[in-house]
């Protein structure tokens, strides 16, 4: 089966109901590559200032509130959250493509998004050393 055959199996198998205003959308939308489209979350991201993870970081949310006021025992994960780049923000960049192999585009744009996480689920030991690298980078980093 090729992938074209695939594509309108699985449209097949799920039925949605497209308003007419944007049917024009999703017609162009549909002819994109996965590359191309996360292209797009990114620019419309930029371009009005939300995130398109911002629900699931939210369905997360209450989950953390229950365990906080559960019996108190310690952490054994835990979020790096770069809270601010500070004044050497290349050394910054550098450093968070060390600990997140991420590349270049996606290192810069994290930086200048601090506020963000920059891992989640760290063991303690792993979490404070990620924090050193970055704060030696100049970054303000919090452990959560």
């Amino acid at each position: 089966m090729s992938e074209e055959e695939q594509k309108n199996s699985k449209a097949e198998d799920k039925k949605v109901e497209v308003p007419a205003k944007f049917k024009s959308i999703v017609s162009e939308i549909e002819k994109m590559s996965v590359l191309d489209l996360a292209e797009l979350v990114k620019v419309l991201e930029d371009k009005f200032g939300v995130s398109a993870a911002a629900p699931m970081a939210m369905a997360v949310m209450p989950g953390v509130a229950a365990g906080a006021a559960g019996a108190v025992e310690e952490k054994d994960s835990f979020n790096v959250e770069l809270t601010s780049t500070g004044a050497n923000k290349i050394n910054v960049i550098k450093a968070i493509r060390e600990v997140t192999q991420l590349g270049l585009k996606e290192a810069k744009d994290m930086s200048e998004g601090a506020p963000v996480m920059v891992k989640e689920g760290l063991k303690k030991e792993e979490a404070e050393a990620m924090k050193k690298k970055l704060e030696a980078a100049g970054a303000t980093v919090t452990l959560k």
